[in-house]
């Protein structure tokens, strides 16, 4: 009993500072692996080994993003705030598809940076590929198809802008 009485009672605040200190271990536990300039190296790394493989003639932008042109179109360019009527299909790294459609219109200022990038190079009729780093895609969430941190591919056919 003496030695329950030796017992100092602990604070409330004592008992809340480690609440208060655990999100952000979690939080430097969980970002450390996503540095962004990390991450689009290893992306660019990753898409320059694919260009290889795939015998690719692709250009790469300022951004990060590459583009290919494998069937030439006419007349005008869009510009990054454009509306796009175009066809697509989207794959991964490994081949997978993920998704696509046919006559899809869109503003490119309402998509992911890598279309807004990379679908002006693109004019009417013309036909290619973006390969785009996942920061410029669905990033380190990814979406309902797409996992975290995934290198983007897209054949691309450019219907019509305005």
């Amino acid at each position: 009993m003496k030695e329950l009485q030796k017992m100092k009672p602990i604070s409330f605040q004592t008992l809340l500072k480690p609440l208060f200190v655990l999100p952000f271990l979690i939080m430097a536990v969980s970002c450390g692996s996503d540095d962004p300039e990390k991450q689009a190296a290893k992306d660019r790394e990753k898409i320059l080994k694919y260009i290889e493989e795939h015998d690719l003639d692709a250009q790469e932008l300022e951004s990060g993003v590459f583009y290919l042109i494998e069937k030439a179109g006419s007349g005008s360019f869009p510009v990054e705030t454009s509306t796009v009527e175009i066809n697509y299909t989207g794959f991964l790294l490994d081949g997978e598809e993920f998704g696509g459609g046919q006559g899809q219109k869109f503003n490119l200022s309402a998509t992911i940076l890598g279309f807004k990038y990379g679908i002006p190079m693109f004019n009417r009729g013309s036909k290619g590929k973006l390969l785009i780093p996942s920061g410029l895609g669905y990033g380190v969430y990814g979406n309902y198809t797409i996992p975290p941190n995934a290198v983007l591919i897209y054949d691309i056919e450019m219907i019509d802008f305005y």
